[in-house]
């Protein structure tokens, strides 16, 4: 959890780093919704929000305050606006959730997959053991739920039928980063970067491989290229291999 104190070091090196991740290619255009962490709301996801609008995609926060949990009408209500938002636009949607809201993104798009482009997720701890993080009793007293339910978890852990991208740090001082791991299949992949859980959404290396993903082509989607100069600062490759 001492890890953790760097999410402020990570905000001011997006700031000093902006320049630079302003001069990523530019999108195009497809709209892009975030859903913030447990216990967090759309003000942690601005950053995010922002950096994504300067590179021309049309973002839009969950817009339901804080993330206590999927409570009644949590889920309805982000499905309605997933289609809403497709519907306005005329494009499918790319989802990314940081931590509990990664698992709101890949429930959405395994429940509505044509109106999805792509899920990123940002430390979100959707395989493992439940108990493997260091948030999950301020989860339960949170939702009022408890966690570990077999039927739930395994839901949990199956992926989305469209791209699907787990970002994720091994020095994380929230959730286990072997919890965040796809396993292999045609459409997953995983990147690690080094960063903090709270500050995940800020660092510019998880913005950079964001923008990465989000830049390629429906029917186009290629798993991230690590090698050359990225593999100073990126890792990739399957559940079993980066476990290890």
């Amino acid at each position: 959890m001492l890890l953790e104190g760097r999410a402020p070091l990570e905000y001011f090196s997006m700031l000093a780093a902006y320049p630079w991740l302003r001069s990523l290619p530019r999108g195009n255009g497809h709209p892009v919704m975030v859903f913030p962490g447990m216990g967090a709301s759309d003000m942690t996801t601005w950053p995010l929000r922002g950096f994504l609008q300067s590179l021309g995609y049309v973002t839009q926060a969950w817009g339901q305050g804080l993330n206590l949990g999927p409570k009644r009408g949590v889920l309805e209500r982000c499905a309605d606006d997933i289609r809403a938002f497709s519907e306005s636009t005329g494009q499918p949607v790319s989802l990314i959730g940081w931590s509990l809201g990664g698992i709101y993104a890949r429930e959405m798009a395994k429940g509505q997959p044509s109106l999805v482009r792509c899920v990123v997720t940002l430390g979100t701890p959707f395989t493992g053991h439940p108990k493997a993080t260091n948030a999950w009793r301020i989860y339960e007293w949170m939702t009022g739920t408890r966690v570990g339910d077999p039927a739930l978890m395994a839901q949990v852990r199956k992926a989305p039928p469209v791209p699907t991208t787990s970002i994720y740090s091994r020095t994380d001082g929230v959730v286990s980063w072997r919890c965040s791991l796809n396993e292999p299949g045609p459409l997953t992949e995983n990147i690690e970067v080094h960063a903090s859980h709270v500050g995940m959404g800020m660092n510019p290396l998880a913005l950079y491989a964001i923008a990465d993903r989000l830049g390629q082509g429906i029917g186009r989607w290629q798993p991230f290229d690590a090698t050359g100069a990225r593999r100073w600062f990126f890792r990739t490759g399957a559940a079993e291999t980066l476990a290890a």
